[in-house]
């Protein structure tokens, strides 16, 4: 779609879409580009693709880079191909049209960052000008051409004698809006070269107006130095990394994919990180700055490491701030991955300290690992932290102190029978966290002599101790009150000795159970109904929850005697609410209500007694 040539007219039969320039500037700015700083960066990717185009016909030669801003202007020029008459009405006329597919430089697209031919467009967004000087080196006695790009779709174009850019290559010069003055001040533009072009490989220099040019990029890439010693190269990256991220990191990992260009390092975070938060990564492409946030780089149980690569092979989208999904983004995807396990591996078999501190703030990025990697989980599960009733270990810890293992299905499960189950000498870990369950029944496969089983209620009930004929026959009465108080709750009350005799009762309720009373309750509320036939298929006998009373707790053996109907009605209702309490889960209304009502009638009862 050609832009309006003021210079001549010619009618044709034929006729091309009208570009409303404005209109299209507003839709990249809006949906294409980030921010109106790209507008530097694609000055700066045109400049390098001309000097590669340069180097392709010329392979000796210090070419490179000026950048120039003073508050009035912001110019851009380069010593690459340059541009013809011809190449300026082809290319820089017509959107969508990049000379990266002119005929001699199309097999070497891959040499060139820029593949879309857009990116001059984002000049006016910053500016309602842009002026064009170049000169081809194609031919050694090429004439400059001029191009003046304006903001309403209309170009003009000259030819100059060569005296007017006396070497080959491009110069850009832009006249800021009012308006775009945040980023065109020299400041921002110095900065703005340095965040997107740090690792370019030709040189680039800054003049602020004073005539000293400033590198823009004076050291190559970190990895691509020397170092005296293996120490000092891995202080190196790491200074780097903190310096890109802001962190130290834990550790470095040197990454490097000779089958598509890549190198780089993944920095290890220091503090673990909220599960399923995924970091940006610092993506280059042949040195420039394609994005800081690409999630896509690695998979998603990596949020462990941050990096910052620069690569030749991957493919930028059309705006250029993200890559393209394709086979060999997969393909790098996989091998970086395959760069992590083979780091931890290093880490679990020679350097345990480190390995101690990475699964201290990372053992949920590593769990999610290895419920899907036999590799991780076979080098790496007993070596994993778990909540358990001998607090927080190592499952290879654990698996030799307790030859059965026992796992919760919940959190509220474990919270409920830590306490009685790590007395009565049971090993139980708790399973409710996010790939704990999967991960403990797996433990077998790296430890056959270990046994794991699921906890259920039966098995912590059959550790506990009855109680003699004639005390169960003398609490008999407070029982059946208690019971008769309970029922609303669907719990029933037994009396048992277990320790620590301090735990005056034990509520045994599983999450399944409630559930289904509360489908019981509902079927029974609409039965005769649509819902409540629905409700009444589904229905099953209802499991019960227990509340199991110490008779080792002093506090129980006085509540046991009570011969008063309410008061012992109120003890049973308090010791439900107090072991509903200590087993963490979220209280029902009526047990808070319940737990309310027994606190003041014994507080009431307390205050009758001493007047």
């Amino acid at each position: 779609m050609p832009l309006r040539d003021t210079s001549a007219h010619q009618a044709a039969a034929d006729r091309t879409f009208q570009v409303d320039l404005r209109g299209l500037v507003d839709l990249l700015s809006h949906h294409l580009y980030s921010s109106p700083r790209v507008y530097l960066r694609e000055l700066l990717q045109n400049a390098v693709d001309a000097l590669t185009a340069r180097h392709a016909i010329e392979s000796h030669g210090a070419f490179g880079i000026r950048l120039y801003a003073d508050g009035s202007v912001v110019r851009v020029e380069d010593d690459g191909v340059g541009l013809t008459e011809a190449d300026v009405h082809t290319f820089l006329a017509t959107i969508g049209r990049s000379s990266k597919r002119a005929d001699g430089i199309a097999e070497q697209r891959a040499d060139f960052i820029g593949q879309f031919g857009i990116g001059l467009l984002s000049c006016f967004l910053v500016a309602d000008e842009i002026h064009v000087l170049s000169r081809s080196a194609r031919t050694p006695d090429a004439l400059a051409v001029e191009w003046r790009g304006r903001g309403d779709g209309s170009y003009t174009v000259r030819t100059l004698p060569p005296s007017a850019h006396p070497r080959p290559g491009t110069t850009v010069t832009l006249t800021p809006r009012a308006d775009a003055g945040e980023w065109t001040r020299p400041a921002q533009v110095h900065a703005l070269a340095r965040h997107f072009g740090s690792l370019l490989r030709h040189p680039v220099t800054f003049d602020d107006g004073t005539g000293l040019g400033a590198p823009v990029n004076p050291e190559p890439a970190p990895w691509t130095r020397t170092h005296p010693t293996p120490g000092a190269r891995s202080r190196a990256l790491a200074a780097y990394g903190a310096d890109v991220f802001g962190f130290t990191p834990l550790d470095t990992i040197e990454l490097d994919l000779p089958a598509v260009g890549l190198k780089g390092i993944a920095c290890v975070l220091p503090e673990a990180v909220p599960a399923g938060r995924r970091h940006g990564h610092r993506v280059h492409v042949k040195g420039m700055l394609l994005s800081e946030q690409a999630e896509e780089i690695l998979p998603e149980w990596a949020f462990f490491v941050r990096c910052v690569v620069d690569a030749e092979s991957l493919r930028p989208t059309a705006s250029r701030e993200s890559l393209y999904e394709d086979d060999t983004l997969a393909a790098v995807r996989d091998a970086l991955a395959e760069r992590l396990r083979a780091w931890i591996a290093r880490a679990a078999a020679s350097d345990p300290d480190l390995l101690h501190r990475f699964l201290q703030a990372h053992h949920l990025a590593v769990k999610s690992l290895a419920v899907h990697d036999d590799e991780i989980l076979r080098m790496l599960l007993p070596w994993l932290p778990f909540e358990t009733t001998d607090g927080h270990c190592t499952l290879d810890e654990f698996a030799r102190t307790h030859r059965t293992v026992l796992v919760t299905s919940s959190v509220e499960e474990f919270r409920q029978v830590a306490a009685i189950a790590s007395a009565a000498g049971l090993g139980v870990v708790n399973g409710g966290y996010t790939y704990d369950r999967e991960l403990v029944h797996r433990l077998p496969e790296i430890r056959p002599e270990a046994t794991v089983a699921d906890l259920d209620p039966a098995t912590l009930t059959a550790h506990l101790d009855p109680v003699d004929r004639e005390t169960e026959l003398a609490a008999a009465a407070y029982l059946a009150r208690a019971r008769d108080a309970l029922a609303v709750f669907d719990c029933d009350v037994a009396l048992r000795t277990f320790q620590p005799a301090s735990a005056p009762a034990l509520l045994v309720d599983s999450r399944e159970a409630r559930h289904e009373r509360t489908r019981s309750q509902l079927a029974r509320e609409q039965e005769g109904g649509l819902w409540g036939d629905i409700l009444g298929a589904l229905r099953q006998e209802a499991p019960r929850a227990q509340l199991i009373l110490n008779q080792l707790n002093p506090l129980v053996r006085t509540a046991v005697t009570i011969d008063e109907p309410e008061l012992a009605r109120t003890s049973a209702e308090a010791l439900y609410g107090q072991a509903a309490m200590l087993s963490r889960r979220p209280l029902r209304p009526a047990e808070s209500s319940l737990i309310n009502r027994s606190f003041l009638d014994l507080l009431a009862h307390a205050l009758r007694k001493d007047s």
